[in-house]
């Protein structure tokens, strides 16, 4: 079998093998990728446009929707572009790119649980522990982060000798899928003890998002009035949401039994990880924020005035 210093191109998993399906999959992921884009693409407008949105929530709302547009401008495109096309090939360099956005975007999730636990438990400090120097801080060591570890695993990952062919199981790509593919033991531990280093990381944000959820909990109990309960809940729901589809899709993913495991299954669960967040996101953070409403509106109208005037002013 040839080996990585060979091969210049990895194969992907289609989606079908019928010409019908695989239409059908380039319409259903086109939807998708425009709901993410102009989703996210609003939020932030309107955060960094409306200076009612210059908070420090809002301010990381806006950090998760650039991750989100990451995600789905560098999986979903070369995905849509394989079933127009009938092919599965993706580049080395296409694929490096792949690995980079989904561990950012799970320590700025565990960040905004910080906020939000900051801004029921502490309501007094606020300030203090989240001030724009503290924001800022805090975005870029999420960024830092994500960025390190995606390099140091693709790095290592891509310095490995591949006897195994070139074909991957998903439709985008890997670190696991592309370890399948190695005959370096040497190597394949170097990258086990870098997963574990990972998902030690990965259990420690876990943990300190349950423990921060129980002290928000206990405090919101507390509360007499109902209109704080609601505020409370209203601030924490969507964020809830979000860490919860993120991590119950991503942990099946990765701990499912081998014995339910499919090529078809595995296919739907990597969408539903990897896919649906980024395009759900800007919903489910837009329906609890009635600020975050307004001001998407304006930008809506913004935008639509604007081109009116274009028209008529080019007529």
């Amino acid at each position: 079998m040839p080996n990585s210093s060979s091969m210049a191109q990895f194969l992907l998993l289609a989606f079908s093998d019928r010409r019908e399906l695989q239409l059908l999959h380039f319409w259903l992921f086109l939807g998708i990728s425009l709901a993410a884009l102009l989703g996210n693409g609003l939020i932030l407008s309107a955060v960094a446009c409306d200076q009612h949105l210059h908070t420090p929530r809002d301010f990381f709302l806006l950090h998760l929707s650039l991750t989100d547009l990451g995600c789905i401008c560098t999986t979903v495109p070369k995905a849509m572009h394989n079933s127009l096309w009938d092919t599965t090939t993706i580049s080395y360099t296409g694929c490096a790119a792949q690995l980079f956005f989904l561990s950012t975007e799970y320590f700025l999730l565990t960040i905004m649980c910080y906020d939000r636990y900051v801004a029921i438990c502490k309501p007094l400090h606020y300030g203090t522990r989240l001030g724009s120097r503290a924001c800022a801080h805090m975005a870029a060591a999420a960024w830092a982060t994500g960025f390190l570890t995606a390099l140091l695993h693709t790095a290592n990952t891509f310095s490995l000798p591949l006897c195994q062919g070139n074909a991957l199981g998903l439709f985008f790509c890997e670190i696991p899928q592309i370890l399948k593919l190695s005959c370096s033991y040497s190597g394949y531990l170097r990258e086990l003890g870098l997963l574990g280093v990972s998902a030690c990381l990965a259990f420690g944000c876990f943990v300190f998002m349950v423990f921060s959820y129980v002290q928000i909990f206990r405090a919101v109990l507390r509360i007499p009035s109902a209109q704080r309960w609601h505020k409370a809940f209203s601030m924490c729901l969507p964020h809830l949401a979000v860490v919860s589809l993120f991590l119950s899709s991503g942990t099946f993913a990765y701990l499912k039994p081998p014995s339910i495991s499919s090529p078809s299954l595995d296919m739907a669960v990597s969408v539903l990880y990897s896919v649906v967040p980024p395009a759900l996101n800007p919903l489910i953070y837009s329906l609890r924020n009635q600020e975050l409403r307004d001001a998407i509106r304006k930008t809506i109208t913004g935008c639509f005035s604007g081109g009116i005037k274009c028209l008529f002013s080019g007529v």
